[in-house]
């Protein structure tokens, strides 16, 4: 199924008949049915928009952000290797009101009291619900590494997994680096938010190198056995075109980190220091999430029913993105967050309106990752419900995988991010 066959069918069945459906609803409750979204990201902003736009505006949706703009994960990477600034993937908030209706509040969610359908604010004041959808992506999880608990650590060695200034600071500490420094970039295991992001961060990185401070090095240690994703035309990229650059270490579990020596220390191999480090730490669901007790696997991830994507710990509360326990084989995306925020929506429309959920949702995944400035690599893939599983799984022959990299790619990829910007947030 092709994506806009896709938004097309899950719009006619989240908005068909709502209009007339919201009126009677809100006459039972003595007011508008209420639709909090805490988080802007590609899961909640486009949850925001779609609840508003398959209910005819009959739902009023409140959309709880601390930042002012949305900046794009997906290609914040370029940033790394000079292409793109940071204006390049930040889109404001501005097109959800102003199109759509969205009320958005620049704050951030204290707590959230399920029981009583509401959250609390870190202005002050409470927000009821009648729907709660949470998008709160991922937090960190730095017990694994007790070196970072010091001060100045996480000031001095970067993550830059959460596009913002950290992305804008470690671009500066690499240009700042000198010809013939060491870079070296340490991968978590999977699960973790866009398995090839890092593989892509190399590649950058080493462009920018390779243009600029052609003595210097990218060092891989992947906590995994192999490249996560995409492996074999990453691998021909590192061969080819930065051969000499990347160095790729596996099965490289990074346990501690000192900021002061900028030493990376491992579970079974040596040390090694580098002129910059960019540690990725193990991930889990925003802290919101795990506070709330949403966190069910592991304590780590969120556990939804797939046809409405509600918490299996809580009534009313709905769980998008990265967050969640993923189902086998579907990435933690941008891509794949814009289809839960879909799909959630039209549950949470026909929920609110005394109908029942699509029975049947299929959700779609494109991921680029660009090699270069300009060449760039995609796979693709297509996921549908199963009801004796209860579960998404992919469709056997559907999506696929780039056969190489080309420039003609890395032109599908930018019409890729501007389609889905607009998407999420026009």
């Amino acid at each position: 199924m092709k994506r806009r066959q896709f938004v097309q069918s899950v719009g006619a069945s989240g908005s068909l008949g709502v209009l007339g459906m919201v009126s009677g609803c809100a006459g039972m409750r003595g007011g508008r049915p209420r639709v909090v979204v805490v988080g802007g990201g590609y899961g909640g902003a486009t949850a925001a928009k779609y609840v508003r736009l398959w209910s005819g505006d009959g739902i009023d949706v409140t959309l709880i952000e601390p930042q002012a703009s949305f900046i794009s994960c997906p290609l914040s990477n370029l940033v790394l290797g000079g292409s793109k600034g940071m204006a390049d993937i930040t889109t404001p908030y501005d097109g959800l009101v102003s199109h759509h209706g969205v009320r958005l509040l620049q704050d951030r969610v204290m707590r959230i009291d399920p029981d009583r359908r509401r959250v609390v604010l870190s202005k002050g004041g409470e927000l009821p619900y009648d729907r709660l959808i949470l998008s709160p992506g991922v937090d960190f999880m730095w017990d694994s590494l007790p070196g970072m608990a010091r001060d100045g650590a996480r000031d001095k060695v970067l993550h830059a997994w959460k596009a913002g200034a950290q992305t804008l600071a470690l671009r500066q500490q690499l240009q700042a680096m000198p010809d013939g420094g060491v870079y070296a970039l340490s991968i978590p295991l999977a699960p973790y938010r866009c398995p090839p992001g890092p593989y892509e961060r190399a590649c950058q990185v080493a462009h920018y190198f390779s243009q600029a401070k052609p003595k210097s090095k990218v060092l891989i240690f992947d906590a995994n056995e192999d490249v996560t994703s995409k492996g074999a035309l990453f691998k021909k990229a590192w061969a080819e075109r930065y051969k000499g650059i990347i160095d790729y270490h596996p099965s490289h579990k990074a346990v501690d980190v000192d900021a002061a020596t900028s030493t990376l220390k491992f579970e079974f191999n040596d040390d090694v220091k580098a002129s910059v480090l960019n540690v990725i730490p193990d991930t889990c669901a925003g802290e919101i999430a795990i506070s709330t007790g949403l966190a069910t696997a592991n304590k780590r991830w969120c556990e939804v029913d797939f046809l409405t994507f509600e918490s299996s710990a809580a009534k009313n509360i709905h769980v998008l993105g990265d967050a969640i326990q993923i189902a086998p084989a579907m990435p933690k995306s941008g891509h794949m967050a814009n289809q839960h925020g879909k799909t959630c929506a039209a549950a949470v429309v026909a929920l609110l309106t005394g109908r029942q959920p699509n029975p049947e949702p299929v959700y779609n995944n494109v991921c680029y990752s660009f090699v270069s400035d300009t060449e760039a690599v995609h796979v693709a893939s297509v996921h549908r419900y199963d009801a004796g599983k209860k579960t998404m799984l992919p469709v056997p022959g559907a999506g696929g995988l780039s056969g190489a990299a080309s420039e003609r790619e890395g032109h599908h990829a930018m019409a890729w991010a501007r389609n889905i910007w607009a998407d999420t947030l026009t």
